[in-house]
């Protein structure tokens, strides 16, 4: 079913959990470099898996994204990510920021000016995209929609601690997020900013979402 078909309303757990959740999964692709959208807990949670993807060879670059300064913290979420990176051993010339971008769009939209500065945007073929499993369904159709239709996106997800396929209705935190997420995607796709996209929804017999 189409995302912009869909009442936000009369969705079930188990639809909401496909909507978000359905068929985001790592291809194992290598790609020009490595995204990483920032949140207040990026550097816990996304830093490790970008890490991890540079250690493995899978892109050369890492570029960190976000401008948002969390309470607390001197730096911004990209310049967190990048001091983070480089006490895990990746080299300072691999590691591409961006400190302007306050939400996802912002993210992808600051970002293009990055990559066509080192890679030019007609070089680049594909980028390993890195966020939290609950937020890849948008970052990833914002990438698709804002983003040079040539390049594509392996989607590598990473599981926080409450807000996961398996277990984001069982606390209040996790669920907030989900409807949250959800909201935003429908809302989104169905005001024209986002692509629509076919998901994998399995309607209940006689169900009208």
């Amino acid at each position: 079913m189409y995302i912009s078909k869909i009442n936000q309303e009369h969705l079930t757990y188990d639809q909401m959990t496909q909507l978000l959740f359905s068929s985001i999964h790592d291809d194992q692709l290598k790609g020009d470099c490595i995204f990483v959208a920032g949140s207040s807990k990026a550097v816990k949670y996304r830093l490790p898996k970008a890490v991890e993807l540079y250690k493995q060879g899978r892109a050369g670059k890492i570029l960190f994204s976000g401008g948002v300064k969390w309470q607390g913290n001197e730096y911004t979420e990209a310049e967190e990510l990048k001091r983070g990176a480089i006490s895990l051993g990746v080299p300072e010339k691999d590691i591409l920021i961006e400190t302007v971008s306050l939400h996802t769009l912002e993210n992808v939209l600051a970002s293009l000016l990055v990559l066509n500065r080192e890679f030019h945007l007609h070089n680049t073929r594909r980028l390993l995209v890195v966020t939290t499993s609950y937020h890849m369904r948008r970052l990833h159709l914002t990438l698709k929609t804002y983003m040079p239709e040539w390049i594509s996106f392996t989607l590598c997800p990473v599981d926080d601690d409450n807000t996961n396929e398996d277990n984001w209705f069982l606390s209040e935190t996790g669920v907030k997020r989900v409807q949250g997420e959800t909201g935003k995607l429908i809302r989104y796709v169905k005001q024209g900013a986002l692509k629509d996209e076919d998901v994998d929804i399995h309607l209940n017999k006689g169900a009208n979402i």
